[in-house]
């Protein structure tokens, strides 16, 4: 490791608290129903063009319904905005956040257009998914392609868009996630916790998806979506070592898989891989949800509820760790990423914090990176329009 995750804070005493030349924040998200009457028209937001009928999007929809109808994503976000505003005020940070989404309220498109309308000519962009991927990067550069066209279509000219680097190695992701570790192993029984499995979990996306996520010169076996997850895993499980005392074996599984059974996706999948856990003879296991910056659904029910059913018909002890969701060090996190791009775009050469041996993600993506199956404009990138 590059450095120890428990060293969480860059410095950034030194650098202006100045976010010159942006002049607003953007928090990007996926989006999710506030109500049961929301549900389906938010599920064909999500699939639109892929010819699913209304009536598999209503069984797909139980999820939902379970939980009243409501994602907790969008008040998750409001938690975030609330934290990200407190923090930037509390350090000096005079940078307006706003928030839009890709499939439900507040849309991206009015989002941007209200920065617009209030004078904002430059805008960075926190994308609440931490790793490279066609639908954790690409595709919202694209979504902000075409918000960025639909205002121009309505004679409105509006800011450019960059788009904050990839922050899973940044220490103020990783070190909540090691908190949330070490807590959730306290939560077991004492007398099988020694021996308790880590269980990593990231949303499983298509192995062709993945083999090509990142850089060109990094696709195949995986590419840089399992490449950056291995790395996050290890550095919480030696942390939790450093911590307890105790190495805990560990994998990187995955979970929330949706697509046609015949196209190969990235695996184990969770519940498998507690049924090997069982069969194997461990004692216990911790599900450390590394994928995901909040408690949505998909860690809701297809950990809380899914993996947690399968885990009590085994038998087989499981506790899950919480996300980063709206931890202050996340936050600070975000300020320091900010200040840092900024600090860049000024010409300066501001220290590039992360954790392992990954090193810092880029600033823009760069040609090839994440293609799409069918090539589409992206924002943000070396190969936006919008630059």
């Amino acid at each position: 490791m590059s450095e120890q995750p428990a060293q969480h804070s860059c410095s950034t005493g030194a650098m202006p608290a100045s976010a010159a030349p942006y002049d607003a924040l953007l928090l990007l998200s996926f989006g999710g129903p506030e109500g049961p009457d929301d549900v389906v028209p938010f599920l064909e937001n999500v699939t639109r063009g892929r010819g699913i009928p209304r009536e598999r999007l209503k069984e797909v929809g139980q999820h939902y319904f379970l939980f009243g109808g409501v994602s907790p994503i969008n008040e998750q976000n409001r938690q975030l905005l609330r934290a990200l505003r407190e923090d930037f005020a509390a350090h000096g940070l005079d940078l307006p956040v706003y928030w839009g989404n890709r499939n439900w309220a507040p849309y991206l498109t009015d989002t941007l257009r209200q920065v617009a309308a209030d004078g904002h000519r430059r805008v960075l962009t926190l994308a609440t998914s931490a790793y490279a991927s066609y639908s954790g990067c690409r595709q919202y550069r694209e979504n902000l392609a075409d918000a960025l066209a639909a205002l121009r279509g309505e004679g409105i000219e509006p800011p450019r868009v960059d788009k904050l680097r990839h922050y899973f190695n940044h220490p103020g992701f990783v070190r909540p996630m090691v908190d949330a570790t070490l807590a959730a192993l306290g939560e077991l029984p004492e007398e099988v916790r020694a021996g308790a499995h880590l269980a990593f979990t990231t949303h499983s996306i298509p192995t062709a998806a993945a083999d090509t996520s990142g850089p060109a010169e990094g696709h195949g076996d995986g590419g840089a979506y399992v490449a950056q997850h291995l790395d996050v895993a290890a550095l919480i499980a030696e942390a939790v070592r450093e911590e307890t005392g105790t190495p805990h074996p560990w994998r990187l599984v995955y979970q929330s898989r949706s697509g046609a059974p015949h196209i190969p996706w990235l695996e184990p999948d969770i519940c498998d891989h507690l049924t090997e856990l069982h069969a194997a003879g461990a004692p216990a296991a911790v599900m450390v949800p590394i994928g995901f910056v909040s408690d949505h659904m998909e860690v809701k029910y297809d950990l809380d509820t899914d993996a947690a059913t399968r885990a009590a018909e085994l038998g087989l002890p499981v506790t899950r760790a919480a996300t980063v969701g709206a931890d202050p060090r996340f936050a600070a996190a975000v300020r320091e990423l900010v200040l840092e791009r900024a600090a860049t775009e000024r010409g300066e050469h501001p220290r590039r914090c992360a954790l392992g041996t990954l090193g810092p993600s880029h600033d823009l993506c760069p040609v090839g990176c994440c293609p799409a199956r069918a090539p589409r404009p992206a924002a943000a990138g070396a190969d936006s329009p919008y630059a």
